[in-house]
């Protein structure tokens, strides 16, 4: 199989070349390219002087750069790493196991179960978790680590899958996108370190994390629209019975019998519309994927 390892890389120049270096000794029949996301040091010619092909990305974002990736990668499989030199190259034949055998169509390296506590911090742990624990209720799945910036993908993830984002949540994308196109998706268990000296993280942990939830929220509605509005109706429709037991019990100010009313019937209503709202898209979100099972089919 032809074989592309590319590599994300902005502001990389003290590790990129050695992360070239640790990709052409572990696959020398592979091609190495390395995205530069307009990185002001010399990153790029570092990576040249290393024997990678470069390609510029303009626009600022990993996603922007993930997207590029997708476009520019003709190859059968294609190994997504960070330039940063956190990840152990030596992994990458146990990531390419699964898809050589046809046995899923995309792998990601799970840091999470081995990564120190210098390698990852208990912020950025943390946040890891809750991201992963919000994605995994609310699409029923049990995922280790989405945010993982190793991974590798066949050809046929990489023309189904859409991306269109264009930040750090891109990673997550990438997985939820996958998983709704019907993609195979394993996750193994690989070791992290931390950055070498000189490396400094571009991750906002809040920022991003913020960027990751709303990205899992506009997917879920999307492609899920009847869980996420009737999520909604249902956190509506709580609030309304604990107004209710308020006001009975004479916790709230006395605006008038009226007032009362109408809050808790409007809300009522509020949680109703949401619902059918959410029926109705679910309805026509069903009629577009039986329509692409249908163009699939061979004729």
């Amino acid at each position: 199989m032809r074989t592309t390892v590319a590599i994300p890389c902005y502001n990389e120049a003290p590790t990129i070349a050695k992360v070239v270096a640790d990709f052409r000794a572990q696959l020398p029949e592979a091609e190495i390219l390395v995205v530069d996301n307009a990185s002001s040091d010399d990153s790029a010619a570092r990576a040249a002087e290393a024997g990678a092909r470069v390609v510029r990305e303009k626009r600022r974002g990993k996603g922007y750069v993930m997207q590029t990736i997708l476009e520019t990668v003709s190859a059968d499989v294609c190994i997504v790493v960070d330039g940063d030199d956190t990840y152990f190259a030596e992994d990458v034949h146990q990531l390419l196991d699964p898809v050589r055998a046809d046995h899923a169509d995309m792998v990601v390296g799970d840091r999470l179960r081995n990564a120190s506590s210098e390698a990852l911090n208990d912020v950025h742990r943390f946040g890891n978790r809750v991201i992963l624990a919000i994605i995994n209720m609310a699409f029923r799945t049990r995922f280790q680590d989405v945010l993982s910036g190793y991974r590798v993908m066949n050809r046929n993830f990489m023309a189904t899958v859409p991306l269109i984002t264009g930040g750090f949540e891109t990673e997550t994308e990438l997985t939820l996108q996958g998983l709704e196109k019907g993609m195979v998706i394993r996750e193994v268990p690989i070791r992290y370190r931390a950055r070498p000296e000189g490396s400094v993280s571009k991750l906002s942990p809040f920022a991003d994390g913020y960027r990751i939830l709303i990205t899992m929220a506009v997917l879920l509605r999307n492609h899920r629209p009847l869980y996420f509005f009737s999520s909604i109706a249902l956190g509506l429709l709580i609030a309304d019975a604990v107004y209710a037991a308020a006001l009975l019990a004479h916790r709230l100010p006395p605006y008038g019998t009226l007032v009362h009313a109408g809050v808790l019937a409007g809300v009522a209503l509020l949680g109703g519309g949401l619902v059918l709202v959410g029926i109705l898209l679910n309805a026509v979100s069903a009629g577009f994927q039986e329509l692409l099972a249908l163009q699939r089919r061979p004729r």
